[in-house]
């Protein structure tokens, strides 16, 4: 089946564009975004993904604004066409590629509308490929790119709008494509005992911002981990600089597998470490976004069209409920002399001994 871009040199391989280059039900292809205030009184995530091997588009937008967490969501019938990027009332169009997104949320019965733009601070970044596999199955091979930058426009959650200023409303954004677990589950024997240990955390400062992340097994061994330095305003090739190592350290909220404070450290080449101190001030659940969402999780089959949505007190959710773990912080951000705000996501399922959890789901001592 030939679509648009099949007119472009773009092949890589002998198939069109609409076919994957695997067969694979989990192969996906996704946005993700983020934006909050500098004074952390407002923080909005969005997300757009197509898994074309089960014919689903899938997409959400999610507000945090005074304790409480509002979502909308829809799910489509994914067109052959990779340019109709719209589900429901949601729309993700590239503007300027690396440089340039906008985010549309149209009215609909779920009390959020937007029209955001994105426009990148720095370079993207390609973080090493994400390879992991499981009783020898491929589970995940995926390739990532993160970005910084700020947003303007505006948003409106539950009747009240607010202007978006790129001077004070930053975020970052990220693609991925490839494979990993998605939609409903396949059958055959039963899996492994869960263990996932993932840290993320794109932090901005006002010359530089720093990437970091990493995923560790039971026993802390990574098996995958990054940490980049980029320039502010620069966009170059030589405006990423890819650090030597990673490190972090997390004391964990009694009760809860989120951090209570952080720290995370970088070592450049040939200088020396670096290390940004961490204050969480929001905590935004990834469930909005179809993280470990029963009903409407990642690549779901909802019918050709639906949309929906949630309100939640985030006081009122269980910490250690597994539909809870996976959560993005809000951080200010210290390092050296330089003051910041980004993010610190946690996905922290099973046992992580560096963290002194040996179970599924105990919280923190």
């Amino acid at each position: 089946m030939l679509t648009k871009y099949d007119d472009y040199p773009l092949h890589q391989t002998a198939e069109p564009i609409a076919q994957p280059s695997t067969g694979d039900r989990n192969f996906y292809d996704r946005y993700f975004f983020n934006g909050y205030t500098k004074r952390g009184d407002v923080f909005f995530a969005a997300a757009l993904g197509v898994y074309p091997n089960r014919r689903v588009m899938d997409a959400s937008f999610t507000v945090v604004r005074g304790g409480r967490q509002w979502v909308v969501r829809a799910s489509r019938l994914a067109p052959l066409e990779r340019t109709e990027t719209t589900v429901g009332p949601i729309t993700v169009e590239v503007v300027e590629p690396l440089r340039t997104l906008r985010l549309r949320v149209a009215d609909n019965d779920h009390g959020l509308r937007a029209d955001l733009t994105f426009a990148a601070r720095t370079a993207p970044i390609e973080e090493p490929r994400f390879t992991h596999r499981v009783h020898g199955r491929l589970v995940m091979d995926s390739t990532r790119l993160t970005q910084f930058g700020a947003w303007e426009g505006s948003l409106t959650v539950d009747g009240e709008t607010i202007a978006a200023d790129p001077a004070t409303m930053l975020g970052s954004r990220d693609r991925s494509w490839g494979i990993r677990i998605v939609g409903e589950p396949e059958g055959g024997a039963p899996g492994m005992f869960p263990q996932f240990f993932w840290l993320w955390a794109p932090i901005h400062f006002d010359d530089v911002c720093v990437h970091f992340d990493v995923n560790e097994d039971a026993v802390g061994r990574r098996w995958h981990a990054n940490g980049n330095l980029a320039k502010v305003g620069a966009f170059g090739e030589d405006s990423i600089e890819y650090v030597t190592a990673v490190e972090h350290r997390i004391s964990w909220r009694s009760g809860t597998r989120r951090a209570d404070r952080a720290t995370i450290g970088l070592t450049p080449h040939g200088k020396a470490p670096l290390s940004i101190e961490l204050e969480p001030i929001v905590t935004f659940q990834m469930r909005g976004l179809g993280y470990f969402e029963p009903e409407w999780g990642h690549g779901m089959w909802k019918g050709e069209e639906a949309v929906g949505g949630d309100v939640w007190t985030l006081a009122d959710l269980d910490p250690l409920e597994p539909r809870h773990l996976h959560v993005q912080q809000l951080c200010r951000a210290r390092m050296g002399g330089r003051e910041g705000i980004g993010v610190l996501e946690q996905l922290v399922i099973g046992p992580h001994a560096p963290s002194g959890f040996t179970s599924i789901l105990d919280g923190a001592a």
